[in-house]
């Protein structure tokens, strides 16, 4: 609608006088208000609300119909959902009326506190009483209206679209409305309401159901499902099917008919850059530049272990000269020596000098001391071991073990890190000569490397697997190809398992007197003690030296893909294809007829009640005036309005639904309304500027001399 400005939307109100009516529908959906006499309303927005809160402040404001996009800047429209006043059709958030009542007013032009124009409203047919009553203490005490009419929207419609001639004076008129859809047939132009029918499915529910289809049939896109493009959607592709259970096998069998039937949406995608596969000179170039990459950080390195063979060559030489001087000196003058240094004692320098030679020897590459040398200051903290028992006195023996204890450890510590310090020139040792080797033929190098490798992980395969199926069979299969625990067990393992058993077999009967000889404790010994040669326990050496090549290749092969084996050794990464056009393509196929189909068939969506066919036959056995052919009368006039009467299809598969519960020959025929969304308001506003629509009002004073109970026997008549 075009923008008009405050002060002429005043302008306009203002030219009206007081006795003009101000007409309303109060729609589920909408919210339509106007004056009597024009053919469209002045303002329509969604008869909703929302409370959204300042990003910053957090100052909560009320925000009637759809928001502004421009909102989302500084408020946060995702915690407060839009909220109605509706239950089904029924209005029972007078709270939230009052904020839609407050808008409409004030965008119609009102600018005062009170509204001083009579007001027709429509309602729901059959209305509750309570409902009514409310709206009625809202219009006269909060806003002081001289006078209210409530009318039902389906009359108006009917009423309106009877004046234009497309339906006759008595006919029947089916309401598919957002929450509810209702059925009213009319007799001598007046709805009998005794005889209308409701059923509490609409365009509500079709939108619901659609995305929830497609929430689960595109879960990666329920953020572009909104509502309102759900809404569109529907509108644009739903249709009604002639005969749903036909439809629903066209697209089980995939003809051509149901391609063509089919629809997409597209949703916004932006081509991903395409990778090209590396060409030869592409890859060669890489292996010279990592080659250069790697030479330069050997050099590095070799720069590094130069520098520090030097510093090291340097501690040992002033060490050695400190440790001359102080063997000069007599012992009083060695602290006056020592002071100017950051050593203690000669045994400090010592030990100094010893761990200096040690790692000028570590970084040189050369083998490690194997014999430890005992200095006089280890003989003085071991100075108990080499002395009889017999000349030792209780406190002492306890100390000589304590030493005894304490000096194993120390060198069976020293003993490993000395193996470890070989093993570490060891493995320095063969990369040197692998470097030599590969330097003086790459090609040939990288060949071996790669068979190798093929070798090991098969090997390492070959093993998994019979760690996990066995490789022997002793009448353990399960049912799903497994195996026995005990045939996944090592030499070891098994003999310590023989042992267990043989000994709960002798010791199980009788008393327990395990313990008691010798070669119990031996056998125990036996069962507890950690093997060497436990296979599960200890690494497996082919599968280090699978990682270690494989590490290698990775460094000089720029093809070579590294494959992980978390469960085996063959099984590839995954590998994820690129997004493409079809990724973001929304296609409705079967819901485009299955959503608008619960209009018909409610229980879809486990809702126990008729559909719209079914309530037109309903409708017209309760009437209470019967023969003289006025069935055939009320069926040759049928009105469609209510914007899910939208759909395509929908007179037709009407038709078809009605004429299979009438008697063969009951002459059928149904219109749609010129507008079926706003007829029901423009029948409204016809109605509220005829002269006689004074006399149909509820006024002020009525309410405040009978009350809100005057409403029960209060009726619209829509024929003057």
């Amino acid at each position: 609608m075009p923008f008009i400005s405050k002060i002429q939307r005043q302008s306009d109100y203002s030219s009206f006088s007081s006795t003009h009516p101000i007409v309303i529908d109060n729609g589920g959906s909408y919210f339509r208000i106007g004056w009597a006499g024009e053919n469209d309303p002045r303002v329509i927005f969604r008869n909703i609300i929302q409370r959204p809160r300042h990003k910053i402040t957090g100052e909560t404001i009320t925000v009637v119909g759809d928001h502004n996009p421009a909102l989302l800047k500084y408020f946060d429209c995702t915690r407060s959902g839009p909220r109605s006043a509706f239950d089904s059709n029924v209005v029972y958030q007078f709270e939230i009326m009052e904020y839609i009542l407050d808008f409409g007013f004030d965008r119609l032009g009102a600018d005062q506190s009170q509204i001083n124009h009579p007001v027709l409203i429509t309602e729901c047919a059959c209305n509750p009483v309570q409902s009514r009553s409310k709206m009625a203490e809202l219009l006269f005490e909060s806003y002081g209206v001289p006078s209210v009419a409530f009318g039902v929207d389906a009359a108006f419609s009917y009423k309106y679209n009877q004046q234009l001639g497309i339906c006759s004076n008595d006919g029947l008129a089916i309401c598919s409305g957002f929450n509810t859809s209702h059925v009213i047939p009319f007799l001598n132009g007046e709805p009998v309401y005794e005889a209308c029918c409701r059923t509490n499915v609409g365009g509500y529910h079709v939108t619901d159901y659609l995305k929830q289809l497609l929430s689960l049939k595109y879960p990666h896109h329920m953020s572009k499902l909104t509502w309102e493009k759900v809404e569109d959607l529907k509108m644009e592709h739903c249709y009604i099917a002639p005969d749903y259970a036909a439809e629903v096998r066209l697209f089980q069998n995939g003809d051509k008919k149901a391609e063509e039937k089919m629809r997409c949406w597209q949703l916004p995608w932006t081509p991903s850059p395409m990778e090209e596969a590396p060409s030869e000179e592409e890859i060669a170039r890489k292996a010279a530049l990592k080659e250069k990459q790697g030479q330069r950080l050997r050099e590095m390195a070799e720069a590094k272990r130069s520098n520090r063979i030097n510093d090291l060559e340097n501690e040992i030489r002033d060490l050695e000269m400190l440790l001359q001087r102080l063997r000069h000196t007599a012992e009083n003058d060695i602290p006056l020596i020592l002071a100017k240094t950051v050593y203690i004692s000669k045994h400090d320098v010592e030990s100094a000098l010893a761990k200096a030679t040690q790692s000028l020897r570590k970084a040189k590459g050369e083998p490690a001391e194997n014999v430890e040398k005992m200095d006089a200051s280890s003989t003085e903290k071991y100075n108990l071991i080499n002395v009889p028992d017999e000349m030792l006195t209780p406190e002492q023996l306890k100390q000589k073990r304590k030493q005894l204890f304490i000096k194993s450890t120390s060198e069976a510590r020293q003993l490993k890190k000395q193996k470890q310090v070989e093993e570490e020139l060891e493995r320095e040792r063969q990369r040197k000569l692998e470097e030599e080797r590969r330097l003086e033929n790459p090609e040939r190098y990288l060949e071996e490397l790669r068979a190798k490798h093929r070798d090991l992980s098969e090997k390492v395969e070959q093993r998994k697997k019979l760690k996990t199926n066995g490789g022997h069979t002793n009448g353990n299969h399960n049912a799903s190809g497994g195996v026995g625990r005990g045939e996944r067990l090592n030499p070891s393992q098994r003999e310590r398992m023989r042992l267990l058993t043989t000994a709960a077999f002798d010791r199980g009967k009788g008393e327990d007197t395990f313990g008691a000889k010798d070669e119990d404790w031996q056998l125990y010994k036996l069962m507890s003690r950690d093997n060497d040669d436990d296979d599960d326990d200890k690494p497996d050496p082919d599968e280090a030296e699978l990682a270690r090549i494989s590490s290698r290749l990775q460094e000089i092969d720029p093809t070579f893909i590294f494959k992980s084996e978390s469960g085996s050794s063959s099984a590839e990464p995954p590998r994820f294809r690129p997004l493409t056009k079809e990724d973001f393509q929304i296609i409705l196929g079967v819901e485009r007829f299955r959503c608008p189909e619960i209009l018909f068939n409610p229980n879809l969506i486990g809702i126990d009640q008729a559909g719209l066919d079914e309530m037109a036959g309903i409708s017209i056995r309760r009437l209470p005036l019967k023969g003289h052919g006025l069935e055939e009368k009320i069926t040759s006039s049928i009105l469609l309005m209510g914007g899910s009467c939208l759909f395509p299809g929908m007179s037709e598969r009407l038709e078809a639904g009605i004429r299979m519960i009438r008697p063969c020959g009951t002459p059928i025929k149904i219109y749609k309304a010129s507008d079926p969304i706003l007829d029901a308001w423009r029948g409204a506003s016809s109605y509220a500027a005829a002269m006689q629509f004074p006399q149909q009002t509820f006024s002020r004073m009525d309410y405040y001399e009978k009350g809100e109970d005057w409403l029960r026997t209060y009726q619209l008549r829509y024929t003057f």
